[in-house]
């Protein structure tokens, strides 16, 4: 069964333009997930808002959006006010520039789709566009109304397809000044950076997303087993924290070397053979 498109529009670069659809390609869904219930009854629960001052429930036709200018001071909203907001969609996705991927800032990916083309018609334009910007080694910088909000998207060639990335908005990624701020400068020991770059050559390896387990959703799947069964649930015991250790020495021991210094040949004991002076 085909999956379901959460978006379909039209991809378009100059005059040149294709049918295409979106896909979902990273989803929660699979993870345990919990309802709440009543303890004594077992019924599911439903939440429900309830006026801070009064205490009662208040109704659906009764709740309205608000905007907080001030303590205690809202600015209320109706259905049809937040409704003038949302931008009119001709469902395009306009490519507005080609860019090497190197330009990239990671900070701002957002959520990945695949998009591929959504009839037979425009195979040929969306092939014609994904091998153009794979023989140029770029991605395109498009823009769309997704979901009642104008969103700029990053667009790059995978596998037979497209995936386009929605981009976080620059006021939404925060500065790193703050976050680096007390990391000093530091002058590193020759034998330091030695050490670090022949253990970090030791681990070097391929990413493979299948090697990398969610523990904490296998450790829930494994106690509602356990509940289903009937069995005794064993909590998980903390693993003990790491020591704080000499840099120098945790260096040495990680790339499994003597973390001792050698004795020079002048400090060796005599031998057994030889008698002192007297």
């Amino acid at each position: 069964m085909a999956p379901r498109a959460n978006w379909k529009g039209f991809l378009k670069v100059g005059e040149v333009v294709c049918p295409v659809a979106l896909y979902t390609a990273a989803s929660t869904s699979e993870r345990i997930s919990f309802h709440m219930l009543n303890r004594r009854t077992g019924h599911r629960l439903h939440r429900e808002f309830v006026d801070v001052e009064t205490g009662k429930v208040v109704e659906r036709e009764d709740q309205v959006k608000g905007y907080e200018a001030g303590e205690n001071d809202y600015i209320v909203l109706d259905a049809e006010e937040v409704a003038s907001a949302v931008p009119e969609s001709d469902k395009t996705m306009d490519i507005a520039a080609f860019i090497a991927c190197s330009e990239i800032d990671d900070l701002y990916l957002d959520k990945p789709y695949y998009l591929a083309p959504s009839d037979r018609h425009g195979q040929e334009a969306f092939v014609l566009i994904r091998e153009g910007m794979k023989a140029r080694n770029v991605a395109a910088l498009a823009e769309t109304v997704l979901f009642r909000r104008v969103r700029t998207l990053i667009i790059r060639p995978h596998g037979e397809g497209l995936v386009a990335t929605t981009l976080n908005y620059d006021y939404e990624v925060r500065s790193a000044d703050k976050a680096f701020a007390d990391i000093p400068a530091i002058k590193l020991k020759g034998e330091m950076m030695e050490l670090a770059e022949h253990i970090i050559g030791t681990k070097s390896g391929s990413f493979d997303p299948k090697a990398f387990d969610d523990r904490y959703d296998a450790a829930l799947a494994e106690v509602v087993k356990a509940k289903i069964e009937g069995r005794k649930i064993k909590p998980v015991r903390p693993k003990a924290e790491g020591k704080v250790v000499d840099l120098m020495e945790a260096l040495r021991q990680s790339a499994g070397k003597d973390a001792r210094p050698k004795k020079s040949a002048s400090a060796k004991k005599p031998s057994a053979g030889r008698r002192k002076a007297g």
